[in-house]
């Protein structure tokens, strides 16, 4: 077990410079989307109150005027270029539709919708140039130089990009390793969390790999270069989160999905209603009004209209309760899924080692109280994350701590202290026991730590005068709502979750035994993940990934959702996700499913009630005199009545349904 020579606050201020890692974020009104939408809504506002108030059009008309071009400019030119492509982009459709509307009077209506567009435009900009952001910030965990050596034992800091296969580097106590390599001389513990997922530092000695961007502990290491900078394993996240997020399967809404028929038939249509009149001598404005008329009761905003609203209530039904859904179609995609895959650190667990057993030998003549007194004295001056598990259970006890004097620590082997008198070693049972294993009760404890490590536990050996007195289990515990998660996950989907970690098989398979899950695949380094998410992918399945750390990333971004716990998350799998746990509740998982199938199943009605309002008014409009404000009233009418019933997502009852069904 690793500790400091050095004291605890200068240990935590060395940590800290080693571990922050530089937020590179992108200005929000550095994007032009995000301009052009706060400039159409803010000049949409400045005319509404005028119009409601009664003030005379030269006020308020040139304010909407400014509104349709600051809003509608850019989606309207992105559109031509596609016209250019021969194809038709829904947005153009909306341009021309706010514009037709305009033409007849209804300015309101359709500056309102040139808002929600470019405003929807803004917020798709915004996530992408975040995403980029936390990519390009993981590359920050790697350090620019590192300390390269030569044979003579000279030292000189270089650039990581210097280095060459071969080259041999000095890795001091609280640095970051500079490159992929393994250990030439040395021991420590190294925190590679980042790249495993394991919840505890990883001892190292001569012949062990270490991973460019993991913490080391306190130990010196001397470390041969095996890999380029171009190909450490954190360059190679990088790359996959980049290359998952290129190639990822485009994702549209519903409506979408034959935006290209339907958007083409509509303007067919619309000209063929102006056309046919009015070659059969029909007067031109009588032409030109069924035509205009025609164009707003068969526009797809109603039924763009009765799409948005469930997903948006969803969506912010779930962040009340929690949970960020970045987008509609995130909430749509949600409820699609039929297979899940679970991290093990911070997700399924607390990500938080604890003290989960206090084994007193019989023949030491101590109670648990005592032992766990005596271990958390030694441990107190150490920063090393057992030694403050070993604390804060002594403390969650209420026990006084006596004081200590001659405290020692040896990387990978534990520390040293005297305790009322006493000589207490606490630390791995490999290390200590080499000393002891021919004093009476090595034999016994040995067997203690074994029966510890084989439920899933860290055991940690307590030794008094010399003679083991006790073993500590410690494990990362599992959340309290994980079995019924799982449980609920099962029901939803029809499938068991499997569980993808780094971490070492029997801590996973005994955790996994906990949680009722069958499947797990343990020891496996980011790009392993992403491989098995592509596999499951492969056989035909929407895979749901629930993760938090840069090594969950790849994953996340290759699955059909990617889901991340808040709390504890990495900026690179916030941003990569795409719901956030916020309150790192996991069983608001299964409840947001739920919920998604709800919304889905209202925008199914909303569609139906759309539908059937468009066909309505449409032939009324073909085959008789559909006067124009009643065409007008029973198109809005329809959007009035299908937001309402989306709008019912927006109770709390809606999430409560929802977490029952989950639930179920």
């Amino acid at each position: 077990m690793t500790s400091t020579l050095t004291p605890p606050s200068a240990q935590r201020a060395v940590s800290a410079r080693a571990g922050a890692v530089p937020r590179r974020r992108t200005r929000l009104l550095a994007l032009p989307e995000v301009r052009w939408a706060v400039a159409a809504t803010a000049l949409f506002l400045l005319a509404l109150p005028l119009q409601l108030a009664g003030a005379p059009a030269w006020a308020w008309g040139p304010l909407y005027a400014l509104s349709y071009a600051t809003g509608g400019w850019e989606p309207g030119w992105e559109g031509l270029k596609a016209l250019k492509d021969r194809t038709l982009d829904v947005d153009l459709l909306m341009v021309v539709a706010a514009l037709g509307a305009a033409s007849i009077g209804q300015v309101m209506d359709g500056a309102l919708l040139i808002v929600i567009f470019a405003t929807s435009g803004a917020l798709e900009a915004l996530a992408t140039a975040r995403t980029a952001d936390s990519v390009r910030g993981l590359l920050d965990l790697a350090p620019a130089t590192a300390t390269r050596t030569a044979p003579d034992g000279t030292e000189r800091t270089v650039a990581v990009e210097e280095l060459t296969v071969g080259d041999t580097v000095l890795v001091r106590p609280g640095e970051r390793v500079g490159a992929d390599g393994r250990v030439l001389d040395g021991a420590s513990e190294v925190d590679q969390a980042s790249i495993t997922g394991e919840p505890l530092p990883a001892p190292k000695q001569p012949g062990d790999e270490v991973f460019a961007g993991t913490l080391n502990g306190t130990g010196a290491l001397r470390v041969r270069v095996e890999r380029d900078a171009s190909d450490s394993v954190i360059a190679r996240i990088v790359r996959m989160v980049e290359e998952a997020s290129e190639t990822k399967a485009p994702t549209q809404l519903f409506i979408e999905k034959v935006e290209q028929r339907y958007s083409l038939g509509m303007v067919v249509a619309t000209l063929a209603v102006f056309s046919v009149p009015l070659a059969f001598g029909e007067e031109f404005s009588e032409a030109l009004l069924r035509a205009m008329t025609f164009m707003i009761v068969a526009s797809p905003c109603a039924v763009v209209l009765a799409t948005m609203p469930p997903l948006l209530s969803a969506i912010a039904n779930a962040g009340r309760h929690g949970v960020l859904v970045k987008s509609a179609v995130v909430m749509e995609r949600l409820g699609q899924v039929d297979a899940v895959a679970l991290d093990k650190t911070g997700t399924l667990t607390e990500g938080t080692p604890r003290v989960v057993a206090v084994r007193p030998l019989p023949g030491s003549a101590l109670d648990e109280d005592e032992l766990l007194t005596l271990a958390a004295a030694a441990e107190h001056p150490s920063e090393h994350p057992l030694a403050r598990a070993v604390v804060d259970a002594a403390r969650e006890r209420r026990l006084q701590l006596p004081g200590v004097r001659d405290f020692m620590s040896a990387p990978g082997v534990g520390v040293k202290a005297v305790v009322n008198g006493r000589t207490l070693e606490v630390g791995a049972p490999a290390r200590l026991l080499d000393d002891a294993e021919d004093a009476d009760g090595a034999s016994p404890v040995c067997a203690l730590a074994e029966e510890l490590q084989q439920s899933g536990c860290t055991a940690v050996i307590v030794v008094v005068d010399g003679t083991p007195a006790g073993v500590l289990g410690i494990a990362d515990r599992l959340r309290p709502d994980a079995a019924a998660t799982v449980a609920s996950l099962t029901a939803l989907t029809g499938a068991a979750p499997t569980l993808l970690t780094g971490d070492n098989p029997r801590a996973a398979a005994h955790l996994a035994a906990e949680a009722g899950i069958q499947d797990v695949r343990a020891g496996l380094l980011p790009q392993d993940k992403m491989a098995a998410v592509k596999e499951m992918e492969a056989a035909g399945h929407k895979v749901m990934v629930v993760g938090d750390g840069v090594n969950d990333a790849p994953a996340l971004a290759a699955a059909h959702i990617g889901v991340a716990m808040g709390r504890a998350g990495s900026d690179l799998a916030l941003e990569t996700a795409d719901a956030v746990i916020v309150r790192d509740e996991l069983a608001a998982v299964p409840t947001t499913v739920a919920l998604s199938r709800r919304a889905r199943t209202l925008v199914v009605q909303n569609l139906v009630v759309a539908g059937v309002f468009i066909a309505g008014l449409v032939t009324w409009d073909l085959v008789g005199t559909l006067p124009l404000p009643l065409g007008v009233a029973g198109h809005e009418g329809s959007t009035v009545l299908v937001g309402l019933n989306g709008l019912r997502l927006l109770r709390d009852a809606a999430w409560q349904r929802a977490a029952a069904d989950g639930a179920a």
